[in-house]
């Protein structure tokens, strides 16, 4: 209840910004942003082939969410003292609540799949068939690929006293097979899918088209195929074949999802990079989080199968359709262009696509990149000069997620064969890439580039690189800051920004980072980087308390911030104090968000929206009116415990007005303003789509920086 001051006015009600009820929780949260993702798939004004991208991408996030979050909190489950986080719920609360919030959604997902994208994408004559509905020729081919491709790799593992349940590889496709021994009766056996080695989804010719692939060489779910035959389905329809003399009463399609979240105890590893190897090699034993079953399963082969995997009810779900729908990914590779997205040719600014002149664009100017509507081509060729100068000293460089076949590491291969000193920081713990990362790890270790791993204890997300080369009597030190990976294939999908820079006090920022990452340093402050964990929130939060206390003065406070995610208590209790102060907040959170807008009291001036759209939105930007003196950090780091605790990031401030004003006209003010994309969070959890006000235009963010490209590196 409000009191009064002396002088009869009302205070404002004192809230408990600790209560529970001001949190939503983090994993309801994520719930309903890959529903945003489901959600695109079932949206029609999307390409036909997009739709299908975005149920493979719903599927995919999902596997990730058991694999992690969910193992996480089984764990947690079996464990005791666990600090529950701010919306006060019980692992098994959370785990009750995600059951209850995925019923919906996976009955969503199957039925956008089978009565909605499959039946349209075979009025575009791209045909998902069922192995009943093929035809004689199509089967006897099939049944000729199977003889000669699929059954030699086959292992059918009986289970019985002699042979005990095997073990199932994470996410892998199997079948539980039930055949009728003459002399035993009725047995089982598991057969694992060889999908590693061949498409999930199988090409197959129209039954007119048979004999011209009698020598089954077409068979591959590439180019222009348009009739397709799930590779489960062909095994199921010729197990005779692997099973002589026996009568198969019927085979059931399974998976099995299982805990991918590598634990290493760093200070104890004498050998950062071998455990991690190790680790990588043990996650394919992680215990089983869920099983997925078919649903013409019948309940005593489903208990049988959860009772070997150890698994509750509520570990098991019935799909009713194809399992595993991630897969449906290899349809992009059917050449339509009619049903995709149209392609477009990003912007590169013609300072730096010049041959050989990139270093005396850089030290004219700064650039900005805004990937993927401006080029990924500039940071490549960057890197490419770089190696190829006779002027340039050394190359050092942080990798988080560099991708297969990666331009950038070759750069710096080549950097190395040039003579050049080239430091990397390779990032062994980058969830999902481990692997990658160990093989260019051991892969530059042998071309003789200094590569280290870290800080015990911390990943290196932050996304840094420096060129140092000599220029007459001088040492001039070039710079690139980004949101994002040094990816070249990711920049295509994901929006991110990028800085190039030869301010002085960068320079000096960044030599003096990599040598707290490469040697004894245990330097917390800088010139202008922003540093986690030493103190990118104590920064983010004294600003926060700036903007709230210029706005008792003047009443023109304002934040706005875009990020992927806002979990931090301290922050979002910051968000709270700033919006109960007046202070107008404008978040743009892609993925989880934590903090409840809109509750009288507390949250009424705060405004959080998410755009989910043709490309993932990546970009971190923290922006702070502070009286028309306004700052504006870009980096690497979202408002997390994670990110700002746990792991080395960067923030950096654009302090050239010019620029500064093109990101927030042209990217925070663009994205905050869209009506067709975005998705606004209600108090309750929820997210409502926006749509255009009576006499208010249309603005699709990703479309309108499509049609604006190079607004932020041109000249003009």
């Amino acid at each position: 209840m409000a009191k009064k001051k002396s002088d009869g006015r009302e205070t404002a009600p004192a809230f408990d910004l600790n209560d529970p009820q001001l949190f939503i929780n983090r994993e309801l949260s994520w719930l309903q942003f890959n529903a945003r993702v489901l959600e695109e798939a079932l949206d029609e004004r999307h390409p036909l082939l997009e739709r299908v991208k975005f149920l493979a991408i719903y599927a995919n996030n999902l596997d990730e969410f058991f694999m992690i979050r969910v193992s996480g909190l089984l764990r947690q489950l079996r464990s005791t003292g666990v600090e529950a986080p701010p919306d006060g719920m019980s692992p098994g609360d959370q785990l009750a609540a995600i059951r209850r919030e995925l019923r919906s959604q996976l009955t969503r997902h199957m039925e956008c799949w089978r009565y909605d994208v499959q039946p349209k994408l075979k009025q575009h004559g791209i045909h998902v068939l069922s192995y009943g509905e093929l035809k004689g020729k199509q089967r006897k081919l099939l049944r000729r690929y199977f003889e000669r491709f699929i059954l030699p790799i086959l292992t059918p593992l009986a289970v019985d006293p002699g042979h005990p349940f095997p073990h199932i590889s994470n996410l892998s496709i199997n079948l539980a097979v039930v055949v009728r021994d003459p002399f035993k009766g009725e047995r089982y056996a598991r057969l694992k899918l060889p999908d590693e080695v061949l498409p999930r989804l199988l090409a197959i010719p129209a039954e007119e088209e048979v004999e011209q692939h009698y020598e089954l060489m077409g068979l591959t779910a590439t180019g222009a195929s348009t009739m397709f035959v799930w590779l489960e389905e062909i095994v199921a329809a010729n197990l005779d074949l692997l099973f002589p003399e026996m009568e198969v009463v019927a085979a059931y399609p399974f998976r099995v999802t299982r805990d991918a979240d590598i634990e290493v105890e760093e200070d104890q590893a004498g050998d950062l990079l071998a455990a991690i190897t190790q680790s990588v090699a043990q996650r394919r034993f992680g215990s089983v989080v869920r099983l997925e079953i078919g649903e013409t399963m019948p309940a005593k082969i489903r208990d049988w199968l959860a009772a070997n995997l150890g698994l509750q009810p509520f570990q098991v779900d019935v799909i009713e359709g194809a399992l595993g729908l991630k897969d449906l990914m290899s349809l992009s590779r059917v050449e339509r262009a009619e049903l995709k997205d149209a392609p477009f040719i990003p912007w590169t600014p013609p300072q730096l696509s010049q041959p050989g002149r990139m270093f005396e664009a850089i030290r004219k100017q700064d650039f900005l990149l805004y990937h993927p509507y401006d080029s990924f081509t500039p940071v490549v060729d960057f890197l490419r000069q770089a190696a190829a100068d006779p002027d340039v000293l050394a190359i050092k460089q942080t990798l988080y997620r560099t991708g297969n076949n990666s331009p950038v590491v070759d750069a710096l291969l080549s950097a190395c064969r040039n003579g050049k000193q080239v430091a990397v920081l390779v990032e062994l713990k980058a969830r999902g890439d481990e692997e990658n990362n160990i093989d260019w790890a051991e892969e530059l270790e042998e071309a003789g580039v200094h590569v280290v791993y870290g800080l015990i204890g911390f990943k290196t997300h932050a996304k840094v690189c420096l060129v140092v080369r000599r220029e007459g009597n001088t040492i001039q030190r070039y710079v690139h800051l980004g949101t994002g990976n040094y990816n070249a294939v990711t920049s295509r999908i994901y929006t991110d920004l990028g800085f190039f820079t030869t301010d002085a006090d960068f320079g000096a920022d960044v030599t003096e980072f990599f040598n707290s990452l490469t040697g004894y340093s245990r330097q917390t402050g800088y010139r202008k980087l922003v540093v986690a964990p030493s103190r990118l929130r104590d920064e983010v939060l004294r600003r926060i308390e700036r903007e709230i206390a210029r706005h008792a003065g003047q009443g023109d406070g304002y934040l706005a911030f875009k990020m992927n995610a806002l979990v931090d208590k301290a922050c979002i209790q910051a968000l709270y104090r700033a919006s109960q102060a007046g202070v107008k907040v404008d978040l743009q959170v892609r993925g989880i968000c934590c903090l409840r807008p809109g509750l009288p009291g507390i949250s009424e001036n705060i405004t959080v929206t998410s755009v989910v759209g043709r490309f993932l939105e990546h970009a971190r930007l923290y922006y702070f009116y502070n009286g028309g003196e306004e700052e504006l950090f870009l980096g690497s780091a979202d408002l997390m415990p994670r990110n700002l605790d746990r792991r080395v990031e960067t923030l950096f401030p654009i302090e050239n007005a010019v620029l500064r004003a093109r990101l927030r006209e042209h990217v925070l003010k663009i994205h905050l303003q869209d009506n067709v994309q975005a998705r606004q969070l209600q108090a309750d959890g929820s997210y409502v789509r926006l749509a255009p006000k009576e006499g208010e235009p249309e603005m699709d963010s990703q479309q309108w920086m499509l049609e604006h490209r190079g607004l932020l590196s041109s000249q003009d």
